[in-house]
């Protein structure tokens, strides 16, 4: 029986390593394609990765449903405008990622939200 809880949580971290792979690739691509957003090493991918994903799951939800009533009244515009903001905020947090301007981290959540779907589709599979 604790052999399958085992294996629950061998295929849990697989996934979450899979993930955070996906996460790298995707702001590799974006460092690419996205002229002003700079990784200064794959260290700095790997952490920005992880931070964007924690910023994701605990602090964006809670942004989120505070700003509910002005999204519904801008069509979703303030939703799109957080996902931006905690990007350029992690930026400033995270020691060798940059971003150049506002403007830049809206290119670039642009640009990371499809590179990040289409590797996460591909990779589901």
């Amino acid at each position: 029986m604790t052999k399958g809880v085992i294996l629950l949580d061998d295929e849990l971290e697989m996934k979450l390593i899979v993930r955070l792979g996906i996460n790298v690739v995707a702001l590799l691509v974006v460092e690419y394609l996205v002229p002003g957003f700079v990784l200064a090493s794959f260290t700095a991918a790997i952490v920005a990765a992880i931070v964007i994903g924690v910023v994701n799951t605990f602090i964006r939800p809670i942004l989120q449903l505070v700003a509910l009533p002005i999204s519904v009244f801008t069509f979703g515009i303030s939703a799109f405008l957080i996902n931006v903001a905690l990007l350029w905020l992690t930026a400033m947090f995270v020691p060798g990622f940059e971003i150049a301007s506002f403007v830049t981290a809206i290119i670039a959540s642009i640009v990371l939200s499809l590179v990040s779907w289409f590797l996460h589709k591909l990779a589901s599979e």
